[in-house]
Order: C-alpha cells, then sequence, then structure tokens
C-alpha cells in the first residue's frame, strides 16, 4: 500500500509499506479521507514542534475515515462495507492516569502519526489501515466521508468544551479562527453559548467565521480597538479559547476576560509572558487543553445528526500523489481552511 511518510522537514515522501496482519478484535479499513492537520503542519515544515522531533521516517496523520474491507476474529459491531471515522487515541487503560478516566494523559499513549516516543507512532495517512473495533465509529448514510474526517479535530475542540465547564448563556471569545478556532466555534454554540466573537489577523478566515455562526468578528490587526472596547467594566467575556498559540491574542484576551472567567488555551506556541498581576486581580483561571478520548464519539454523533455542519470548513482535496502540494496549500491561510488527501 501507499503511504505518506516524513523523513525531515520539507521532506515528504510517498511510500510503499506493510499494511501489517489483521487480528482478533481489529479491522481492516480502506482509509478514504485524511485531513492534514496542524501537527502535520510542523513536521512537514519544521521536523517537529518545541522538544518533539522526527527522530526516524514517520507515516503522518489522524483525521481519518474509511470503509470496513475485512474483519477479525471477535468482532461483531462492525460489517464489511461500514463507513467509519476512526479515532486516533489508543490509551493503555493500564496506567496511573487511565485509571482515574484520564486517557488523554496516558503514559503509554498510541496516538497515530506522533513523534514523542520513540519508535514514533506511525499515523493513518495509508491506503489501508488496521485499527481496533473500537476505535471505529459508525457515519450515517448521509454523511460524506470528508465530513467524517473531522470527528477528530471536532473532538479536540469538544475536549476544550469539557475542560471549560458549563457554557451555557456566556458570552465567548475565540481567538484564532484556522480549523481548530472555526470548530470551537460549532462546538461553543453546540454547548449552549450566548454570543460567540472571533478574532484573527486576516479577513478571509474571519468571513468563514461569520458564515458558520460567529456573532462577530474583529480583525485585530486593523481594528484591535473593537475588541479593546470589550474591556469595560473589567471585561465582558466569561470564556475565552484561545486557538493561535500567539502571545499577543492571549494578552488581549485577558484583558476583555471578566473576572474569575476562564482561558483555555488550545493554540500551541512558544514560552510567552503574561500579565501576571492582570490574572491574580481578576482571578482569571488559565487552563490548559490536550487531544481527547471519550469525545470523539460525541463529536461523531453531532455531526451524524448534522447537529454541527462542518462542510464549509472544507477548502481543498488532493489526490494521493499529490500530498506535496496538499501540504504546501494548507500551510498557506490565505488559500486554505482545512485540506484533506483522498486516498
Amino acid at each position: 500500500m501507499k503511504s505518506i511518510v516524513i523523513h525531515a522537514a520539507k521532506d515528504l515522501r510517498i511510500e510503499e509499506t506493510d499494511p501489517g496482519v489483521l487480528g482478533d478484535g481489529q479491522v481492516e479499513i480502506s482509509v478514504e479521507a485524511g485531513g492534514i492537520c496542524g501537527s502535520d503542519l510542523h513536521y512537514y515544515n519544521h521536523g517537529g514542534f518545541g522538544a518533539i522531533r522526527l527522530r526516524e521516517p514517520m507515516i503522518l496523520g489522524h483525521e481519518v475515515a474509511g470503509t470496513v474491507q475485512a474483519i477479525g476474529g471477535g468482532v461483531s459491531a462492525l460489517a464489511i462495507g461500514d463507513r467509519v471515522a476512526i479515532s486516533p487515541s489508543r490509551p493503555c487503560n493500564a496506567c496511573r492516569y487511565c485509571l482515574q478516566g484520564m486517557q488523554n494523559q496516558c503514559l503509554n499513549m498510541r496516538f497515530y502519526g506522533s513523534a514523542m516516543p520513540m519508535p514514533h507512532i506511525q499515523g493513518a495517512f495509508r491506503q489501508s489501515l488496521i485499527a481496533e473495533a473500537w476505535q471505529c465509529h459508525k457515519i450515517a448514510d448521509h454523511v460524506s466521508i470528508n465530513e467524517a474526517a473531522f470527528a477528530e479535530p471536532f473532538a479536540v475542540t469538544l475536549h476544550a468544551m469539557n475542560r471549560a465547564g458549563s457554557l451555557l448563556g456566556k458570552r465567548i471569545l475565540v481567538t484564532g479562527c484556522g480549523p481548530i478556532g472555526a470548530l470551537c466555534i460549532l462546538a461553543a454554540r453546540a454547548h449552549g453559548a450566548r454570543e460567540i466573537v472571533a478574532t484573527d489577523v486576516m479577513d478571509g478566515v474571519l468571513t468563514k467565521a461569520e458564515e458558520i455562526g460567529a456573532d462577530r468578528t474583529i480583525n485585530v490587526a486593523t481594528n484591535g480597538e473593537k475588541l479593546a472596547a470589550y474591556n469595560v467594566d473589567k471585561g465582558s467575556f466569561d470564556v475565552m479559547f484561545e486557538a493561535s498559540g500567539n502571545e499577543r491574542a492571549v494578552r488581549a484576551g485577558l484583558d476583555v476576560l471578566k473576572p474569575r472567567g476562564v482561558l483555555m488555551q488550545l493554540g500551541l506556541g512558544g514560552d510567552l509572558s503574561i500579565p501576571q498581576n492582570l490574572i491574580v486581580a481578576k482571578e482569571i483561571e488559565m487552563r490548559g487543553t490536550f487531544r481527547f478520548h471519550e469525545e470523539f464519539a460525541l463529536a461523531v454523533d453531532l455531526i451524524n445528526q448534522r447537529r454541527v455542519d462542518v462542510r464549509p470548513l472544507l477548502t481543498g482535496i488532493y489526490p494521493l500523489d499529490e500530498a506535496v502540494a496538499a501540504f504546501e496549500i494548507a500551510g498557506d491561510r490565505n488559500k486554505s481552511m482545512k485540506v484533506q488527501i483522498a486516498f
């Protein structure tokens, strides 16, 4: 089978790899759609992110969906021909964190396409994937395979909603309107947010944010004063979902969060300087959010029921043999929101 393998920064190759042997409790899936994630782009552009670096060739990808082609022994919930979204979260369910219900913090996580451990965990950008049956979630007949491939990034934002607490009737600020920020808008609305304001430095992505349900958008590069106006009476927003990883966005958001507001950090960036006195005086809570686990099933259900519509976020589908072009386009925010590869 063909797979998309990263060797080093800007060294992406289409290679023949071994699909493996189907075992009990497993299914073989013909992968049909795979979304290029921010972490995939970090591997492609920089050979890693932060302290995580490529140390050997690795198959990329973890946002995938496809059709079941074969079934191993003991599998009864799936049948050949079922279309499924595949969760890349494969915790050990035996370590201290798994036993506390924090599978996303698993000490022995085997998350597709991750260079954190050595040897690296090979990813799912391949024509054929053998997965555990419990990773696979059926998609509705009226849902396209491309929509199903959004389940993974949408699950990331659903985990962020869980970490933030109840959003019912809350005023929400989303900073950074790439794919994760945009999916935060959909997730926050589904969780009962009263008002959603989205910011970015590019008009194109802000237009898309309005299209999917933001009540107001602000280009902070050209109209930063419009966000600053929300600083009246110590702040206006109950929760901020920070999806840019940018220090200026964090600082601007802290200014307009209400006292005892919550800042949820999704975006990955480098070390940053924060106004500690402001956090203390306003009793701000800063919380991290990392991956997901149980939220994947909810993501598929919400997409299946069309409680959320991810279709406006798909801006390009490229064939497997044009993977390098797909990665180049995916890294250009002027041209794309979410780019997928057809396997």
